[in-house]
């Protein structure tokens, strides 16, 4: 699914337990990483994350199905885009914008992904 598309879902959502499910629901949808994949475990996480990449494409793992939505959620906004765009990028404001009331221990680990996406 486009980031475009699942942010107009979670914009349309009012409340925030729906958009938590929805966000679970994203997480169902992430492609399985091929093998010879290259993972990197992204320290700073609560759950276990890995974001691995095969052919300069993308893949995310994670053990928590709100994490997986989260995964979901930062790959497709990063998809189709050049490192440098995805460093121009305010992904923080972005997502802060979704207003997904994660807590502080998961907003942690978003900013540690958000800070890989920009290293890669």
């Amino acid at each position: 699914m486009q980031y475009d598309d699942m942010k107009k879902i979670l914009e349309s959502l009012d409340n925030p337990v729906d958009k938590l499910e929805m966000l679970m629901d994203f997480g169902r949808g992430l492609e399985s990483v091929p093998t010879g994949a290259v993972c990197h475990e992204i320290q700073g996480c609560t759950s276990r994350v890995e974001i691995c990449i095969d052919d300069n494409k993308l893949y995310g793992v994670a053990d928590s199905m709100i994490v997986r939505g989260i995964v979901a959620l930062l790959l497709a906004m990063v998809r189709g885009k050049s490192q440098e765009q995805i460093k121009n990028m305010d992904l923080e404001k972005e997502f802060a914008a979704l207003n997904l009331n994660l807590g502080s221990a998961r907003l942690s680990g978003v900013n540690s992904m958000i800070r890989f996406l920009k290293n890669l």
